[in-house]
């Protein structure tokens, strides 16, 4: 599923990019920002959601955007339930977010990777407060069954 080479990014880009999951849940509990669990909507069903994160496909994402997408994650976004969500949901969600609550968009996909690609998508289209969860729902995953 996590196809993306996080070796397109430096040491120091991904230390711009991303943050830990503890500090992540701390901003989020603290209400300076939100989750955004950028999974398919098949993938939440099998593994499960993190509690009170907004869930935005990240494959339709790329294609609200006018990304190309990859064969595989064409097929990916084939094979499950097309969402809701147009241009004007996502952008008005996430301007939402980020703008008028000036929050932190914490991202969070299976394993970092997807939402690192994101953040730096995001970035890229004046998003600057957008961050990569290092870990993902794995993380999340391990850190609940820790406690």
């Amino acid at each position: 599923m996590d196809s993306f080479d996080v070796d397109q990014f430096s040491p120091e880009q991904r230390a711009l990019l991303e943050i830990s999951l503890p500090s992540a849940l701390e901003i989020a509990r603290l209400r300076l920002g939100t989750l955004v669990d950028i999974r398919q909507g098949f993938e939440i069903q099998m593994k499960g959601a993190i509690p009170e994160a907004v869930h935005i496909p990240m494959f339709e994402v790329k294609r609200l955007l006018g990304d190309k997408l990859t064969e595989d994650e064409q097929e990916i976004l084939d094979t499950g339930k097309p969402s809701d969500i147009d241009i004007k949901g996502l952008l008005t969600t996430i301007n939402r977010l980020h703008h008028a609550h000036d929050h932190l968009l914490l991202l969070t996909c299976n394993s970092g990777r997807r939402s690192l690609y994101l953040a730096d998508m995001l970035r890229s289209l004046g998003y600057p407060k957008a961050l990569s969860v290092a870990g993902g729902f794995i993380a999340w995953k391990k850190l609940q069954a820790g406690a």
